[in-house]
């Protein structure tokens, strides 16, 4: 396996996506193998997605390391449960890293491929981060934060879109990634912090 930044991303978005699995799990009283489960479907359930829609294998399948990186979220959330729980936006936090990463690591793979026009990089990018997060809910009997005034996809489809504004500039990749990953972050920072979210259906 080449092991480049973009699987440094990979890993660094499984990990932060599972802790935010396993901590909402913890609340709702499910057992450590539960935890975990829901932990691992998190961190892996959006690129799971978005690789069998371009009739790829799950990216999960060709090695171990996914299944220990979210045995290591785990083990972190049980060693570190009081410091982690004094912090009272834990969840969000590390929601939000993952949904960043993972959006940024969707439109990668989906543009090395060479085969598919640049607004379904953007769809796979959002599948990749925001489905995790719909299947953990779905798991915990909760509504999916996506469906909730939250503003959540649309935050990746921001962000994909300037990932695709900076590749038109001609930024180096890194700078590309980095600058869509902080938007992503901004984005769902300030729209929860002052209340901004998507206009309600009305009957």
């Amino acid at each position: 396996m080449n092991f480049n930044f973009i699987n440094w991303v990979e890993y660094i978005g499984t990990f932060a996506f599972a802790i935010s699995g396993v901590r909402m799990a913890a609340q709702q009283r499910f057992d450590w193998f539960g935890a975990y489960v829901v932990g691992f479907i998190t961190a892996v359930g959006g690129g799971t997605i978005r690789d069998l829609l371009l009739d790829l294998p799950p990216f999960w399948m060709n090695t171990g390391s996914y299944l220990l990186c979210t045995a290591a979220a785990f083990l972190c959330v049980i060693v570190f449960k009081k410091q982690i729980e004094k912090v009272s936006r834990t969840i969000f936090i590390f929601d939000t890293i993952g949904l960043c990463l993972f959006v940024v690591v969707g439109i990668e793979k989906t543009l090395e491929l060479n085969l598919y026009p640049f607004w379904l990089a953007i769809i796979m990018g959002s599948i990749t981060g925001a489905a995790g997060g719909i299947l953990r809910d779905v798991l915990l009997n909760i509504e999916p934060l996506i469906f909730r005034k939250e503003i959540y996809a649309s935050a990746c489809v921001i962000g994909g879109i300037v990932y695709w504004l900076c590749s038109i500039a001609g930024l180096n990749t890194m700078l590309t990634q980095t600058l869509t990953a902080t938007c992503i972050f901004a984005i769902r920072f300030f729209a929860v912090k002052y209340k901004i979210g998507l206009p309600l259906m009305k009957n």
